[in-house]
This record gives structure tokens, C-alpha cells and sequence, in this order.
């Protein structure tokens, strides 16, 4: 309650971003980058409800106009200016239709992306999955007023079993089974809960000493060396395909790394060294430019493959990502902050003092898969 941010989540974005990069561009199958986009779900569970949960302290209530806002002017710009981007670019090469891009717009620009199918935008399905979350978690936890913990739970707990029994009927060629990518947000939700009340973090608190944090990210890498073979092994087990069964338990693991990556501790510092805060803060310009970045080296050196491909790749992304990010992400976060502050209540010194320190708002990093 007492830190303003969390420096080493920028680290974990980092890895996970490059990670899914390299997959999907050259990398061996065995790193299962694809999966990495669990870690920014549960990422933004947790930090969507920590931010709401203070702000519920703090006021009494939480704004929802002023939250819905805030997504608006971090997520959109940069993804209309990416999406445009790639519209114009295929439209140029006369392959917006071929691309399978032209069919797929309407379901970008109302952020059904998970339904979109394989295109040059085809990597943006998880922000179908995550704006939905945004849309719908407020209004179900928090705009009815203060909830008791256990209330909240509850809803939680019902949610998490509702997408798991609504997986299996959503496998087919566009759409197989998305409902499961919303347990891994709802975990991050639960550990916000119980971080956030003074009762329930007794339980976590374990998880944040020094060396079992340690041991915490030791076995999250372990693990996630062995998914390619637990996937296989697991492939089509009650008829239900391998990736499926990961998502199941993978997300469990980040969960019970986060408290170790937030805690002050050997696993945070590492995670908040400057090169990978940079990398973290770019992340979601990262994923959203990386198939703006493979085109040109695919054309220029179509021999190119493996690993010098996946880093070139990683490379160039980010120097895209670093231009939007400067001119696109930054000044439209600071363009939403002016739109708000005079719907804030100007505090006096005393009055600010006396407030619990908040969370600053996540540069939100979505996600990548296959």
C-alpha cells in the first residue's frame, strides 16, 4: 500500500514482449513465447484492480467515466495510428484484400480482434480480450458501491468458472477457446483483492520474502522451458488441445511470481534495471509494430532466419516503438491527464498528505501469440 509504483513489472513486460517477438519470428518452438501473453493478463487484472481499489479507499467510489477515459488515451492512439499504418501500407502493395486485413477491419475497429483471424493485424487478438475486460470488470465489482471482500471473491470465483466451462464450446478456425484467456486476467484481479485488504495479505505475504521470491522465478523459468512438452503431452486429453491445458495452469504461476517482481527483493531489482525498464515502458508499441518490422527484413534478406532474424526483428521493433512512444503514447497519455484534472478536486497539502499513495497508471502492454 505504501509504493507508488512498481518498477519491476516493467521488467516482466519487457521479457514478455521480447519473448513473443522472438517466437513468432525465428525462435525455437521449445520458448512458447506465445503464452507469454498470459503474463500481461494477469499483469492487467492485477493492476487495473489495484488502481480501482485504491481509488475506492481513497474517495469512497471509483470514477468510472474518469477510468473509462484514461483507457481511451492510453490504448487507442497508438493502436489507430499502427492500424492505419497497415492498412495504407497493404493497400499500396495491393495485397489489402489478400491479406485477409480488408475482412478483418469491422472486427478491429470494434475490438472483436480475437475473431480476426491470421493478417498483418493478426497478433492484436488479445486486445479484443482485454477491452472487453475493461469494458465489463468495473461495472461488475466496483460500480455498485463498496463490496466486501468476500462479495467480490465471489463474483470473481463465478467468473473464473464460467469461462472454464465456456471454453470447451468455443474451440473453431478463429475463436478456439478465447473464454480461457479471462481466467488469467481474473487471477491478476484475485491476487489484487487479497494484496489490497490487510487480512488477506497475511497469506501472501510469504511470497514476498527475498528468497522464496527467488525460488518463485527459479520455477516460473523451469516450468516454462517444459511447456512445449507438457503441451504435447497434453494435446487432445479429454479432447481438449495441449495449448488449452497450459493456459490452465501457467497463469497460476505468474500469479504466484507477482507478488516477488512487486516486493522490494533481488527479483524486482533485477526486473528494474534501466535497460529493461525501457524496453517494459515500450512494450505495447513493441507488440503492436513487430509485423510493421519483420516486413522489411523479410524483403531485404529472405534468407534471414532463426535467431539473427527474431533479434533483428526485436530490434527494429523497438526503434519503431520508441518513436511512437514519444510521439504518440506519451503525449496522448499527457493529453488524457489535462482532459481530467478539472474534474479533480483540488486537495489541500494537509488533505494530500494524509491519502495513501497510489499506483501510477500502467502504460498498458497487451499482448502477443501466435
Amino acid at each position: 500500500m505504501a509504493m507508488r509504483r512498481f518498477d519491476g513489472l516493467d521488467g516482466l513486460r519487457a521479457i514478455a514482449a521480447v519473448m513473443v517477438v522472438v517466437f513468432h519470428y525465428g525462435g525455437p518452438d521449445r520458448l512458447q513465447g506465445w503464452i507469454g501473453v498470459q503474463v500481461f493478463f494477469v499483469l492487467s487484472g492485477y493492476l487495473i484492480t489495484t488502481l480501482m481499489l485504491r481509488e475506492e479507499a481513497r474517495t469512497g467510489r471509483v470514477a468510472l467515466k474518469a477510468f473509462y477515459l484514461r483507457r481511451v488515451f492510453r490504448i487507442l492512439p497508438v493502436y489507430f495510428v499502427v492500424l492505419a499504418f497497415l492498412a495504407a501500407a497493404t493497400a499500396i502493395l495491393g495485397i489489402y484484400q489478400s491479406s485477409h486485413l480488408g475482412e478483418a477491419m469491422p472486427l478491429y475497429l470494434s475490438f472483436f480482434n480475437e475473431f480476426a483471424g491470421s493478417n498483418p493485424f493478426g497478433q492484436s487478438w488479445s486486445l479484443g480480450i482485454e477491452q472487453k475486460f475493461y469494458l465489463v470488470w468495473p461495472l461488475v465489482a466496483f460500480a455498485f458501491g463498496v463490496l466486501p471482500l468476500r462479495r467480490r471473491l465471489g463474483i470473481t470465483g463465478l467468473l473464473i468458472v464460467g469461462a472454464l466451462v465456456a471454453t470447451p464450446f468455443t474451440f473453431g478456425p478463429h475463436a478456439s477457446g478465447w473464454p480461457v484467456h479471462y481466467v488469467s486476467i481474473l487471477l491478476g484481479c484475485v491476487l489484487a483483492m487479497l494484496m489490497h485488504n490487510p487480512r488477506t495479505y497475511r497469506l501472501i505475504q510469504p511470497l514476498t520474502h527475498p528468497a522464496v521470491g527467488v525460488g518463485m522465478a527459479v520455477a516460473v523459468i523451469v516450468l516454462h522451458s517444459f511447456l512445449k512438452p507438457i503441451g504435447d503431452a497434453l494435446n487432445q486429453v479429454a479432447g481438449v488441445p495441449g495449448f488449452i491445458w497450459l493456459m490452465a495452469f501457467y497463469p497460476i504461476a505468474v500469479t504466484l511470481l507477482l507478488p516477488a517482481v512487486i516486493a522490494p527483493g533481488p527479483v524486482a531489482k533485477v526486473l528494474s534495471v534501466r535497460p529493461m525498464a525501457y524496453v517494459g515502458e515500450r512494450s505495447y508499441s513493441l507488440y503492436l509494430v513487430q509485423s510493421i518490422a519483420a516486413a522489411p527484413l523479410h524483403f531485404l534478406f529472405p534468407s534471414l532466419g532463426g535467431w539473427p532474424l527474431a533479434l533483428s526483428v526485436v530490434a527494429l521493433a523497438l526503434v519503431l516503438a520508441s518513436v511512437l512512444y514519444r510521439t504518440v503514447e506519451v503525449p496522448m497519455i499527457n493529453v488524457g491527464r489535462k482532459v481530467l484534472k478539472p474534474r479533480q478536486p483540488v486537495k489541500t497539502d494537509v488533505a494530500a498528505a494524509a491519502e495513501p499513495a497510489k499506483v501510477e497508471e500502467p502504460r498498458q502492454v497487451l499482448t502477443p501469440v501466435s
